[in-house]
Protein backbone atom coordinates (compact mmCIF):
# COMPACT_ATOMS: atom_id res chain seq x y z
CA UNK A 1 0.00 0.00 0.00
CA UNK A 2 1.13 3.28 -0.81
CA UNK A 3 1.38 5.64 2.49
CA UNK A 4 1.33 9.34 3.04
CA UNK A 5 4.25 10.32 4.83
CA UNK A 6 1.87 11.64 7.69
CA UNK A 7 1.17 9.23 9.85
CA UNK A 8 -2.69 9.69 11.77
CA UNK A 9 -2.76 9.37 15.62
CA UNK A 10 -5.32 6.87 17.21
CA UNK A 11 -6.95 8.64 19.80
CA UNK A 12 -6.90 6.26 22.72
CA UNK A 13 -10.39 7.35 24.98
CA UNK A 14 -10.61 6.01 28.44
CA UNK A 15 -12.88 2.79 27.60
CA UNK A 16 -12.01 0.41 24.20
CA UNK A 17 -15.65 2.11 23.46
CA UNK A 18 -14.62 5.64 23.67
CA UNK A 19 -11.39 4.85 21.74
CA UNK A 20 -13.79 2.82 18.79
CA UNK A 21 -16.05 5.54 18.47
CA UNK A 22 -13.48 8.44 17.99
CA UNK A 23 -11.57 6.14 15.35
CA UNK A 24 -14.83 5.43 13.51
CA UNK A 25 -15.74 9.27 13.54
CA UNK A 26 -11.84 9.83 11.98
CA UNK A 27 -12.35 7.12 9.57
CA UNK A 28 -16.21 7.92 8.21
CA UNK A 29 -14.85 11.80 7.87
CA UNK A 30 -11.99 10.23 5.17
CA UNK A 31 -13.35 9.99 1.71
CA UNK A 32 -10.94 7.37 1.07
CA UNK A 33 -12.42 5.03 3.46
CA UNK A 34 -15.10 2.67 2.00
CA UNK A 35 -16.02 0.53 4.87
CA UNK A 36 -15.68 -0.45 8.08
CA UNK A 37 -16.15 -4.02 9.42
CA UNK A 38 -15.96 -5.19 12.78
CA UNK A 39 -15.09 -9.09 13.80
CA UNK A 40 -13.51 -10.58 16.58
CA UNK A 41 -14.53 -11.26 20.26
CA UNK A 42 -17.34 -8.35 20.36
CA UNK A 43 -19.91 -10.01 17.23
CA UNK A 44 -19.75 -12.84 19.25
CA UNK A 45 -22.33 -12.36 22.03
CA UNK A 46 -21.15 -13.39 25.30
CA UNK A 47 -17.29 -13.80 24.45
CA UNK A 48 -16.01 -10.00 25.54
CA UNK A 49 -13.79 -10.03 28.79
CA UNK A 50 -12.53 -7.43 30.47
CA UNK A 51 -9.07 -7.42 28.30
CA UNK A 52 -11.62 -7.35 25.20
CA UNK A 53 -10.26 -4.89 22.05
CA UNK A 54 -11.86 -4.26 19.19
CA UNK A 55 -11.08 -5.55 16.08
CA UNK A 56 -11.74 -3.20 12.66
CA UNK A 57 -11.34 -3.82 9.71
CA UNK A 58 -10.78 -0.44 7.55
CA UNK A 59 -11.89 -0.77 4.05
CA UNK A 60 -10.25 1.80 1.58
CA UNK A 61 -10.96 2.22 -2.25
CA UNK A 62 -7.69 1.44 -3.89
CA UNK A 63 -3.97 1.71 -3.16
CA UNK A 64 -3.98 5.70 -3.35
CA UNK A 65 -5.61 5.85 0.40
CA UNK A 66 -4.90 8.54 2.77
CA UNK A 67 -2.54 8.44 5.63
CA UNK A 68 -5.09 6.08 7.18
CA UNK A 69 -2.88 3.23 5.50
CA UNK A 70 -0.06 3.74 7.79
CA UNK A 71 -2.36 2.46 10.81
CA UNK A 72 -2.46 -1.06 9.27
CA UNK A 73 -1.51 -3.89 12.22
CA UNK A 74 -2.06 -0.82 14.77
CA UNK A 75 -2.76 -2.68 17.81
CA UNK A 76 -3.17 -1.33 21.62
CA UNK A 77 -5.37 -2.90 24.56
CA UNK A 78 -8.57 -0.98 23.56
CA UNK A 79 -8.44 -1.12 18.88
CA UNK A 80 -6.81 -3.48 17.02
CA UNK A 81 -6.95 -2.65 13.37
CA UNK A 82 -6.83 -3.76 9.92
CA UNK A 83 -6.56 -1.45 6.51
CA UNK A 84 -7.10 -3.11 3.70
CA UNK A 85 -8.05 -2.23 -0.01
CA UNK A 86 -11.54 -3.15 -1.32
CA UNK A 87 -10.13 -5.82 -4.13
CA UNK A 88 -8.34 -7.12 -1.50
CA UNK A 89 -10.94 -7.46 0.84
CA UNK A 90 -13.25 -9.43 -1.57
CA UNK A 91 -10.66 -12.22 -1.97
CA UNK A 92 -9.06 -12.40 1.82
CA UNK A 93 -9.80 -15.47 3.73
CA UNK A 94 -10.96 -17.56 0.27
CA UNK A 95 -9.66 -20.52 -0.42
CA UNK A 96 -5.92 -21.59 -1.86
CA UNK A 97 -4.62 -18.06 -0.74
CA UNK A 98 -2.15 -17.75 2.37
CA UNK A 99 -4.99 -16.13 4.57
CA UNK A 100 -7.55 -18.45 4.20
CA UNK A 101 -7.00 -18.97 8.19
CA UNK A 102 -9.07 -15.50 8.36
CA UNK A 103 -12.00 -16.47 6.88
CA UNK A 104 -13.60 -17.19 10.14
CA UNK A 105 -13.24 -13.34 11.39
CA UNK A 106 -15.84 -12.17 8.86
CA UNK A 107 -18.69 -14.78 9.86
CA UNK A 108 -20.32 -13.22 12.63
CA UNK A 109 -18.66 -9.86 11.37
CA UNK A 110 -20.83 -6.09 11.42
CA UNK A 111 -21.05 -3.59 8.92
CA UNK A 112 -20.19 -0.30 10.64
CA UNK A 113 -19.95 1.99 6.98
CA UNK A 114 -20.59 0.73 3.68
CA UNK A 115 -20.39 3.55 1.30
CA UNK A 116 -21.15 1.32 -1.84
CA UNK A 117 -24.47 0.73 -1.39
CA UNK A 118 -24.58 -2.73 0.12
CA UNK A 119 -21.27 -4.27 -2.10
CA UNK A 120 -18.81 -4.49 1.86
CA UNK A 121 -22.13 -6.56 3.06
CA UNK A 122 -22.72 -8.61 -0.27
CA UNK A 123 -18.88 -9.36 0.22
CA UNK A 124 -19.32 -10.46 3.80
CA UNK A 125 -21.91 -12.50 2.87
CA UNK A 126 -19.66 -14.52 0.41
CA UNK A 127 -17.58 -15.16 2.90
CA UNK A 128 -19.96 -16.46 5.77
CA UNK A 129 -20.92 -19.82 4.88
CA UNK A 130 -19.13 -22.15 1.94
CA UNK A 131 -20.81 -22.57 -1.49
CA UNK A 132 -22.14 -25.69 -2.41
CA UNK A 133 -18.93 -26.91 -4.82
CA UNK A 134 -16.69 -25.17 -2.25
CA UNK A 135 -18.18 -26.98 0.83
CA UNK A 136 -18.25 -30.38 -1.51
CA UNK A 137 -14.33 -30.11 -2.41
CA UNK A 138 -13.82 -29.02 0.97
CA UNK A 139 -15.04 -31.88 2.49
CA UNK A 140 -13.13 -34.41 -0.04
CA UNK A 141 -9.88 -32.87 0.68
CA UNK A 142 -9.80 -32.85 4.54
CA UNK A 143 -12.17 -36.27 4.58
CA UNK A 144 -8.76 -37.10 3.19
CA UNK A 145 -6.35 -35.80 5.03
CA UNK A 146 -8.38 -36.94 7.98
CA UNK A 147 -8.79 -40.39 7.04
CA UNK A 148 -4.85 -40.40 6.29
CA UNK A 149 -4.28 -39.18 9.93
CA UNK A 150 -6.16 -41.24 12.02
CA UNK A 151 -4.42 -44.55 9.91
CA UNK A 152 -1.17 -43.52 10.63
CA UNK A 153 -1.82 -42.79 14.31
CA UNK A 154 -3.90 -46.30 14.65
CA UNK A 155 -1.22 -48.03 13.16
CA UNK A 156 1.69 -46.36 15.48
CA UNK A 157 -1.08 -47.92 18.07
CA UNK A 158 -1.38 -51.29 16.83
CA UNK A 159 2.50 -51.26 16.24
CA UNK A 160 3.20 -50.41 19.63
CA UNK A 161 4.22 -46.93 19.46
CA UNK A 162 1.49 -44.62 21.30
CA UNK A 163 4.15 -41.84 21.07
CA UNK A 164 3.66 -41.18 17.28
CA UNK A 165 0.51 -42.35 17.70
CA UNK A 166 -0.37 -39.73 19.92
CA UNK A 167 1.00 -37.01 18.00
CA UNK A 168 -0.51 -38.33 14.74
CA UNK A 169 -3.90 -38.42 16.72
CA UNK A 170 -3.40 -34.90 17.93
CA UNK A 171 -3.20 -33.62 14.04
CA UNK A 172 -6.34 -35.58 13.10
CA UNK A 173 -8.67 -33.51 15.29
CA UNK A 174 -8.46 -30.07 13.39
CA UNK A 175 -9.12 -31.96 10.04
CA UNK A 176 -11.97 -33.68 11.53
CA UNK A 177 -13.55 -30.28 12.72
CA UNK A 178 -13.06 -28.92 9.38
CA UNK A 179 -14.90 -32.69 7.67
CA UNK A 180 -17.64 -31.26 10.11
CA UNK A 181 -18.00 -27.63 9.57
CA UNK A 182 -17.61 -28.43 5.89
CA UNK A 183 -20.53 -31.09 5.46
CA UNK A 184 -23.04 -28.37 6.88
CA UNK A 185 -21.44 -25.59 4.42
CA UNK A 186 -19.88 -24.19 7.39
CA UNK A 187 -16.18 -22.53 8.13
CA UNK A 188 -14.89 -23.96 10.86
CA UNK A 189 -14.40 -21.64 14.16
CA UNK A 190 -11.50 -20.71 15.91
CA UNK A 191 -10.89 -22.88 18.45
CA UNK A 192 -11.90 -19.98 21.23
CA UNK A 193 -15.39 -19.80 19.11
CA UNK A 194 -15.32 -23.84 18.87
CA UNK A 195 -17.84 -24.12 21.75
CA UNK A 196 -19.80 -21.04 21.07
CA UNK A 197 -20.75 -22.32 17.48
CA UNK A 198 -21.92 -25.66 18.80
CA UNK A 199 -24.08 -24.30 21.73
CA UNK A 200 -25.64 -21.17 19.78
CA UNK A 201 -25.65 -22.87 16.02
CA UNK A 202 -25.56 -26.72 16.63
CA UNK A 203 -24.67 -29.11 13.72
CA UNK A 204 -27.81 -30.82 13.82
CA UNK A 205 -26.64 -34.31 14.81
CA UNK A 206 -26.61 -34.87 18.56
CA UNK A 207 -23.67 -36.71 18.38
CA UNK A 208 -21.76 -33.32 17.25
CA UNK A 209 -23.46 -31.41 20.60
CA UNK A 210 -20.59 -29.55 22.96
CA UNK A 211 -21.58 -31.63 25.77
CA UNK A 212 -20.62 -35.02 23.96
CA UNK A 213 -17.78 -34.08 20.52
CA UNK A 214 -15.85 -31.86 23.22
CA UNK A 215 -15.05 -34.44 25.52
CA UNK A 216 -14.73 -36.78 22.62
CA UNK A 217 -11.92 -34.28 21.16
CA UNK A 218 -9.81 -33.50 24.33
CA UNK A 219 -9.62 -37.68 25.21
CA UNK A 220 -8.04 -37.57 21.56
CA UNK A 221 -5.74 -34.95 22.34
CA UNK A 222 -4.88 -36.19 26.04
CA UNK A 223 -3.53 -39.60 24.45
CA UNK A 224 -4.90 -40.25 21.32
CA UNK A 225 -7.10 -42.95 22.85
CA UNK A 226 -8.17 -45.84 20.00
CA UNK A 227 -11.71 -46.67 20.82
CA UNK A 228 -12.23 -42.67 21.09
CA UNK A 229 -10.41 -42.43 17.82
CA UNK A 230 -12.07 -45.31 16.70
CA UNK A 231 -15.78 -44.33 17.29
CA UNK A 232 -15.54 -40.46 16.27
CA UNK A 233 -14.15 -41.90 12.62
CA UNK A 234 -17.44 -44.27 12.58
CA UNK A 235 -19.57 -41.42 13.40
CA UNK A 236 -18.00 -39.40 10.69
CA UNK A 237 -17.87 -42.18 8.42
CA UNK A 238 -21.57 -42.34 8.82
CA UNK A 239 -22.26 -38.93 8.11
CA UNK A 240 -19.82 -38.08 5.13
CA UNK A 241 -21.25 -41.68 3.31
CA UNK A 242 -24.72 -40.17 4.06
CA UNK A 243 -23.71 -36.94 2.23
CA UNK A 244 -22.23 -38.43 -0.87
CA UNK A 245 -18.41 -38.73 0.03
CA UNK A 246 -18.05 -42.85 -0.28
CA UNK A 247 -15.15 -41.90 -3.48
CA UNK A 248 -13.14 -40.56 -0.94
CA UNK A 249 -13.67 -43.17 1.84
CA UNK A 250 -13.81 -45.93 -0.85
CA UNK A 251 -10.50 -45.08 -1.99
CA UNK A 252 -8.92 -46.60 1.24
CA UNK A 253 -10.06 -50.21 0.52
CA UNK A 254 -9.17 -52.50 3.04
CA UNK A 255 -7.23 -49.78 5.21
CA UNK A 256 -10.30 -48.35 7.10
CA UNK A 257 -10.86 -51.42 8.87
CA UNK A 258 -8.14 -50.56 10.88
CA UNK A 259 -10.19 -47.50 11.28
CA UNK A 260 -13.80 -48.50 12.30
CA UNK A 261 -15.18 -48.85 15.45
CA UNK A 262 -14.47 -53.08 17.07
Amino acid sequence: MVRDNTTPRVVLGRTPEETLRAFTSQATADPGVVGLVLSGSQVHEGMPTVHSDYDLHVIVRDETVPALAALDRFRSAHLDLVVITLAEFRVRGMPGRPDSFARYSYVHAEVLLDRLDGTIARILDEKRTLGTAEARAAVDGWLDAYVNQTYRSLKSHRDDRPAPGHLDAAESVPYALEVLFALHRRVRPYNKYLRWELERQPLGDPRWDAGRLLPVLRRILADGDPGTQRALFTDIEETARRAGHDGVLDAWEADLELLRHR
